[in-house]
């Protein structure tokens, strides 16, 4: 009976991080999603523009006003930093001075309205 007991107490506290998503997972975009200060990045890349879409658990835009970050880009030898901007109301965006490629790294550091920071890596 104990054993019953204990196996589920570890199922009931294994829920809630099964309700999340795994790192890693396509976002609601189709782009690779992290979790990062608290919210989901969805990292998308087209030629050298890079937007990140801020997203909730739930998947609902997460509006970006006040939130600031840059990304680091690295691809080989190559490495270059870049500031992100606001690209309209839940997406933040950097112009690389490449193309990206697929095998590049891409390291998001955001800090958040409410102050919350972190980093999440990538590869496009």
């Amino acid at each position: 009976m104990r054993a019953i007991l204990i196996l589920a107490a570890m199922l009931l506290s294994a829920a809630p991080a099964m309700a999340q998503h795994s790192h890693g997972s396509k976002g609601p975009n189709g782009g690779l999603m992290e979790d990062v200060a608290g919210v989901h990045a969805e990292l998308m890349t087209s030629g050298n523009t890079i937007t990140f879409n801020i997203v909730d658990e739930a998947n609902k835009p997460v509006a970006t006003d006040g939130f600031t970050g840059s990304v680091l880009v690295v691809s080989g030898s190559e490495r270059e930093t870049i500031t992100l901007a606001p690209a309209g109301s839940s997406a933040l965006k950097a112009e690389a001075k490449k193309q990206i490629a697929a095998g590049t790294s891409v390291t998001l550091m955001l800090k958040t309205k409410a102050g919350k920071s972190g980093q999440a890596k990538f590869t496009n």
